[in-house]
């Protein structure tokens, strides 16, 4: 079974979902984790209020944490990850379809998949290089690998931002996992002390159940949490998430 895997250390980092938005919050939730609903929206307080009211629930976690985690710092590359994107505004349009209805630009413009990470780049005048991501349940995993290798070709630092909202009812019968609103960023560097390795294997079978959490909030819950390592298998692979010294 081949086996590989990268190391790197989280410089800043910062995690909002609805009710829980301090480090205090988020390690009462580690501790005993509860479902997590929708709720009031995140402020953005960095953003301009014309680019923030166009951005959504979802994207506003998105931008809240992304903001928070990389503060005044500008040229820093951008990986931003969502499993399912901005579902809502792109079943709205699928439903303007249905209808012979006439779609909205604008919800057609922000439901692509790298919409927040377009408005964080314009709001910032920021013209460093921003990805977007998505790839089922180990999304994170391959958002960490880009970044890494982001760092390979020389970055200094990577801001990854994961977020990821319910899905609409009509997707009910599709669901592999309890999915809850939630954001979190880490501001990824080359290794130094207490770093994070992430290894994969290949042939392992995916785990199963609507009852689990999503599989980055979880790894959030690992992050914050005080338990030595994380594994879940998704998309063919065994992914083991571990501290390093």
């Amino acid at each position: 079974m081949q086996s590989s895997q990268v190391q790197f250390s989280v410089l800043s980092h910062a995690a909002w979902a609805p009710g829980l938005e301090s480090a205090a919050d988020w390690q009462r939730w580690a501790a005993a984790p509860f479902l997590i609903r929708e709720g009031a929206e995140p402020p953005v307080p960095g953003m301009p209020s014309m680019l923030r009211r166009r951005a959504g629930f979802l994207g506003k976690m998105a931008l809240q944490v992304a903001y928070q985690c990389l503060n005044d710092r500008t040229n820093i590359p951008t990986v931003f990850c969502s499993r399912h994107g901005d579902v809502a505004r792109a079943l709205a349009l699928l439903n303007n379809v249905v209808d012979a209805e006439p779609m909205s630009p604008t919800n057609f413009g922000l439901a692509v998949h790298n919409a927040s990470a377009g408005l964080f780049s314009i709001a910032r005048s920021d013209q460093a290089s921003h990805i977007a991501l998505a790839a089922g349940s180990s999304t994170v995993e391959h958002g960490v690998i880009e970044a890494c290798s982001l760092l390979a070709d020389g970055a200094e630092a990577v801001l990854l931002v994961v977020y990821d909202n319910c899905l609409p009812e009509v997707y009910a019968p599709y669901l592999d996992c309890q999915e809850q609103p939630h954001a979190w960023a880490w501001l990824i560097v080359a290794p130094a002390k207490n770093s994070l390795r992430l290894s994969w294997s290949r042939a392992v079978p995916d785990q199963t159940g609507a009852a689990r959490m999503p599989a980055s909030l979880a790894l959030w819950k690992f992050f914050v949490g005080a338990v030595p390592e994380y594994r879940h298998a998704a998309n063919g692979r065994l992914w083991h998430w571990s501290r390093c010294a």
